[in-house]
């Protein structure tokens, strides 16, 4: 019994290592295929790319001197324009110092101009009530007095007009019909 299960396991130990035999095969078929995949990708890149990186490097060598002879009006350009932005954000600095200076001010009139006005309407008032006091109430109770004084004399001569009870006028209003 021994001897039978040792050619067991020799067989299956045999069936394994075929198994692996094969497996390694396949992987190595599998890589060789890859890496004929990848040196075609490599030569068409490389027969593509080197004539573009030597046009580019013909084309830099020939821009090198002019972009050397540009770098320092680049560097002046540049330098002015730090300059102006600082002259630009100064000077509306002050012209927001100014603005806010005559707004304030402004402000400060308008406040004036309405507290005289106010005075003025004030003093206007006052100036009408003592005028309304002064002046024209004695004018109504003189008036007042004048027109008792004068019906009661033309009531005391008998002057005093009366009016008919049919509605009709006074003598002189008939005189004209």
């Amino acid at each position: 019994m021994d001897d039978t299960w040792l050619k067991v396991f020799i067989a299956v130990t045999s069936f394994a290592v075929v198994l692996q035999a094969m497996i390694l095969a396949a992987l190595y078929l599998s890589v060789r295929k890859s890496t004929a995949k990848m040196e075609a990708l490599a030569n068409e890149v490389k027969g593509k790319a080197i004539p573009v990186m030597d046009t580019v490097q013909t084309y830099l060598a020939e821009i090198g001197p002019y972009v050397a002879n540009l770098r320092p009006q680049l560097d002046t350009v540049a330098s002015n324009i730090t300059e102006s932005s600082t002259l630009v954000r100064n000077q509306l600095q002050r012209i927001d110092a100014t603005l806010t200076d005559a707004l304030d001010r402004t402000r400060l009139q308008v406040i004036r101009a309405d507290e005289l006005l106010n005075r003025t309407m004030d003093k206007v008032e006052d100036t009408s009530e003592m005028v309304h006091k002064t002046v024209v109430s004695p004018l109504r109770q003189v008036n007042g007095l004048m027109n008792a004084i004068s019906t009661g004399v033309e009531v005391f001569f008998g002057q005093k007009r009366r009016h008919g009870k049919n509605g009709m006028g006074v003598p002189q209003d008939e005189m004209f019909i």
